[in-house]
């Protein structure tokens, strides 16, 4: 079954609305003049009885005409157009007088009625509107005034506004569901635009943008909506070609330097001790390797967003304490004196493994980049609203050129200057991916040679 555009929609819904509207105004109209109408009939008929009322006088109890061969002379003798007819009769109903454009013709009459009758009815198949006025002498019926004029006037009047509306109010909708065609069509031309548009969009080509209609309306919203949607697209889809050519120089690193050592041990034997060495270091880079695809596994989960976020009891402090704890060999080794500020017992409702991967990796930074015996602080606190957690390290710090750069995937800050310090470059932006999830304000400030803050923001919305 074939079905209509939407402009042939939009102007069929239009046309059918707009043609309930114009039915209900012909229906006014015809009414109105109709009412205009037989209004003019009712005045012309009441005006006639009227004037011959005036001319009639009773002369022994019986009424009579006065002045009959004026009314004679007038234009009465046939039935003609617009005539007028008069009939006088006594209280049996027997005619005194009639007019002689009645001929053989008679009004119809009713008697014992004390009241002012309008009747229509036909005479020689012409419509008539009749009036019957009693004449009341002494407070008793004496006789009856019968005037009647001619409805055909009228008649062709309604009828001839009948077939004009019935003529028109097709040839109006047609009319009306053409222009409405018109108009849709020119309405909807910015959505052709954005057809047209969506068809040119690819994977290879994402940097076409619909033109903005002029008018300030739903239309534009919706092409300015597209084009912020496009740029998100285009972000996230140029993000990903970034990371999986990151993730592949990556992978490939450790791969070729255990591809290289393993090379290296076959050319030629080698003593136990060799061997060894070079299996432990391969072991090391699978190990690194392992970590890498951890979390870049971690990282896409997110970017996805399929990480089902849980809501519960979360002990902030119990959570540095477990992560100092896993990193103790560390700060033994380095001689690092940790300080940390804990005035009372911080319970947030929060997803618990996600906080930990972010206070865990964010305590792994300031370890790794603190110099020899170095300090970290590590502060939690109230303010108003929000948690604050500050964690600061007086180490290697980040220059200004790069802070604006460290939650980028796979970034580190100066790897040539500091060879000693290996990593992947994913930490921060999983940092920043799980603070996003979790509505968690995250700022990094640093100075090089100084030392580098991190500053955690809490909404104590969800603190228990």
């Amino acid at each position: 079954m074939a079905t209509f555009s939407l402009k042939n929609r939009i102007a069929f819904y239009y046309s059918i609305s707009t043609a309930m509207l114009i039915f209900v105004v012909f229906i006014i109209i015809y009414y109105i003049v109709s009412f205009t109408v037989y209004k003019n009939v009712n005045d012309n008929i009441n005006y006639e009885a009227d004037e011959y009322l005036e001319k009639i006088q009773f002369i022994n109890n019986q009424p009579k005409m006065l002045d009959k061969s004026e009314w004679i002379k007038q234009e009465h003798n046939e039935v003609s157009v617009n005539p007028v007819f008069l009939v006088l009769t006594d209280s049996k109903g027997k005619i005194i007088e009639k007019s002689e454009n009645l001929k053989n013709e008679n009004l119809s009459i009713q008697l014992n009625n004390n009241k002012i009758i309008t009747t229509d009815f036909r005479l020689a198949d012409k419509l008539l509107r009749q009036i019957q006025v009693p004449l009341v002498l002494n407070k008793q019926i004496k006789g009856y005034l019968l005037v009647a004029v001619s409805q055909e006037e009228a008649s062709n009047i309604l009828s001839n506004l009948l077939d004009i509306l019935l003529l028109s109010y097709p040839i109006t909708l047609i009319l009306l569901f053409l222009v409405a065609r018109i108009i849709t069509g020119r309405s909807i031309k910015p959505i052709l635009n954005i057809i047209e548009t969506a068809d040119k969009i690819s994977q290879e080509n994402l940097n076409s943008r619909i033109d903005l209609p002029k008018n300030k309306d739903e239309l534009q919203l919706l092409s300015q909506t597209i084009n912020d949607l496009m740029d998100r697209i285009q972000n996230a889809v140029e993000r990903e070609k970034q990371l999986t050519s990151d993730a592949s120089h990556e992978l490939r690193t450790p791969l070729a330097v255990i591809k290289g050592t393993l090379e290296v041990l076959i050319r030629k034997p080698r003593n136990q001790t060799e061997y060894l060495e070079k299996i432990n270091f391969c072991i090391s880079e699978v190990d690194r390797l392992n970590i890498l695809v951890s979390q870049l596994l971690l990282l896409a989960r997110f970017e996805n967003q399929k990480q089902n976020i849980k809501h519960e009891e979360v002990s902030l402090n119990a959570i540095f304490l477990d992560v100092l704890s896993r990193y103790s060999d560390k700060i033994k080794n380095k001689g690092i004196t940790v300080k940390h500020h804990f005035s009372e017992d911080y319970i947030i409702k929060s997803d618990n493994y996600l906080i930990s991967i972010v206070i865990g990796n964010l305590i792994s930074n300031a370890l790794k980049y603190s110099n020899e015996n170095g300090e970290l602080s590590i502060d939690l606190s109230n303010d108003n609203s929000t948690i604050i957690v500050s964690i600061f390290d007086n180490g290697i710090g980040i220059s200004k050129d790069n802070i604006n750069k460290v939650f980028d995937p796979f970034f580190r800050s100066e790897p040539n200057d500091h060879p000693e310090i290996k990593g992947t470059g994913l930490g921060l932006s999983i940092v920043r991916r799980i603070c996003s999830l979790l509505d968690i304000d995250i700022k990094i400030s640093s100075e090089e040679n100084s030392g580098t803050i991190v500053i955690l923001r809490l909404s104590k919305e969800d603190v228990k």
